[in-house]
């Protein structure tokens, strides 16, 4: 037979030691002295015996109430932990967001912009490619997305564009005249792959595949190593130190693309809407959108 364990009991007894007293706790606790005294009692029928050997001005714990007392602090700081985790203090609520990693320079500013709009929300933060993000919005997996790609065919009323971003070449790989030019590029599935192997294929250089990845930092380090040329966004070069590409023959990067506020159905609300776009408008000035 088992016995449950009442958190409240636990606490009354951490409180009782911490704060060296009965009255001390019960006005912590925001309870009445004889009710704590109700709840150490209590726990000495747990463990068939008393909890403290002395309760005068130096509170005394028995054998057995001192390994209780170890116990206790465990699962009281389990137990917070839980609640810490799952849910959100009184008068706040939980809010996802995914960043497409190209963008995801403008975090910080991104996230202090909603907080001053929303300031009771509690953030959590995804980056990754645009196709997945778009994804979690669209399952509820997260509130809200920022993304850079072309308008998905599952594109909704929810998803707003915020403009055009425009893009280009970056990496200055060794390349001999006639060869085929080395590309880095991410992985499937993603929309900006299919238009640059698209702009290549209706010119007339050559390519071939030198590195692929599903993660930007791994393509930007790809790029700057020489290993191929990159297309991203055009203030690549600012933001992470990455070499323009200098060759006549390239073709147009692909672009501008559709920079998208992705809000999923369940928080679609006008006032969310009308904050996140804003901040997110706010926190994107400055970024090589085209006119």
């Amino acid at each position: 037979m088992y016995h449950d364990l009442q958190i409240s009991r636990l606490r009354a007894l951490l409180t009782v030691v911490d704060l060296g007293g009965f009255r001390r706790a019960a006005e912590a606790l925001h309870v009445t002295q004889p009710a704590v005294s109700q709840q150490i009692r209590q726990l000495g029928n747990l463990i068939k015996g008393p909890i403290f050997i002395s309760t005068g001005r130096e509170l005394r714990l028995s054998p057995q109430g001192e390994e209780l007392l170890g116990y206790a602090r465990r699962i009281v700081s389990l137990n917070d932990e839980a609640v810490d985790r799952f849910v959100p203090p009184a008068g706040s609520v939980r809010v996802s967001i995914g960043i497409g990693d190209q963008l995801a320079e403008a975090l910080p500013d991104i996230l202090r912009m909603l907080t001053r709009g929303m300031p009771h929300v509690q953030f959590s933060v995804r980056t990754g490619l645009s196709e997945s993000l778009e994804s979690q919005v669209t399952t509820g997996q997260l509130d809200l997305a920022l993304l850079l790609q072309s308008r998905s065919p599952r594109a909704s009323a929810t998803d707003h564009e915020l403009g055009r971003m425009r893009m280009d070449w970056f990496g200055q790989p060794a390349h001999g005249e006639g060869a085929a030019l080395p590309l880095t590029l991410f992985t499937e599935p993603c929309t900006l792959r299919s238009r640059i192997l698209d702009a290549f294929d209706a010119s007339d250089v050559p390519w071939r595949v030198a590195y692929e990845g599903s993660e930007l930092v791994g393509l930007r380090a790809a790029a700057k190593a020489g290993l191929g040329v990159a297309c991203l966004i055009a203030n690549g070069d600012e933001l992470w130190g990455l070499p323009r590409t200098v060759m006549f023959s390239l073709p147009d990067p692909p672009g501008p693309i559709p920079v998208t506020m992705a809000v999923s159905t369940g928080s679609a609300t006008a006032g969310f809407v009308r904050i996140a776009k804003k901040a997110l408008q706010n926190a994107l000035r400055g970024y090589p959108f085209a006119e």
